[in-house]
């Protein structure tokens, strides 16, 4: 695993602008993952079995649920909220 990737030509590429300190964490980094996933298409396991036909597997909903009706219920559950939406923590950030 001594392969070395240029990550400042991968960013570029990418159109990324990656920290200097973060290049040479990733110049460690992404040979080990590119080595582990070598590792398990190497791997040897039984091909899946195709699946039959496919088929269309709908059905006509006879008895649709009456919009929001379920909103408060969820809403009462969630384990926090803004407003009527249930609050989430963020987890891709966009610079500006």
């Amino acid at each position: 695993m001594t392969d070395k990737v240029d990550i400042a030509a991968l960013a570029k590429l990418a159109r990324l602008d990656i920290p200097e300190d973060e290049m040479a964490r990733l110049e460690t980094e992404i040979p080990a993952i590119l080595h582990f996933v070598e590792t398990i298409q190497s791997a040897n396991a039984p091909k899946e079995e195709k699946s039959p036909a496919h088929r269309n597997i709908m059905r006509k909903d006879e008895n649709p649920i009456e919009s929001g009706k379920h909103t408060k219920a969820l809403l009462d559950a969630a384990p926090a909220r803004a407003g009527n939406r249930i609050a989430v923590k963020q987890v891709i950030s966009r610079k500006k």
